[in-house]
């Protein structure tokens, strides 16, 4: 288990760092996690970030990469609905850096 030091709170995480209880996520916290994995937050990546807590909210999971492109592209367009402009902004797995960001469960079925 891994901790996350943010002034006098500590945040505990998963092996992975995922946040283990998900009402410790706030946007300060967002900012951390991006930071640790070398990204620095802009417009863009917040608006995907509202996206897929919305998704967590209405659905109760974290989305993997096929009904993420989806749903961000009925909610927000098929401009950036799609995993080139998700590449783009959270590399590599889009899915699992988007929830973990996010402070959402690890998805399922993301390698």
């Amino acid at each position: 288990m891994q901790q996350l030091v943010m002034g006098e709170r500590k945040i505990s995480l998963d092996k992975e760092g995922y946040l283990v209880d998900l009402k410790d996520w706030s946007p300060e916290v967002a900012k951390v996690l991006a930071e640790k994995e070398g990204l620095e937050l802009n417009d863009q990546h917040w608006q995907l970030i509202e996206c897929i807590r919305n998704f967590y909210e209405q659905f109760q999971l974290s989305p993997a990469m096929r009904p993420l492109v989806k749903y961000i592209g009925q909610q927000l367009g098929k401009e950036k609905g799609n995993s080139i402009y998700l590449m783009r902004l959270f590399p590599e797995s889009p899915a699992k850096l988007m929830a973990k960001i996010a402070g959402l469960p690890r998805p399922d079925n993301c390698l």
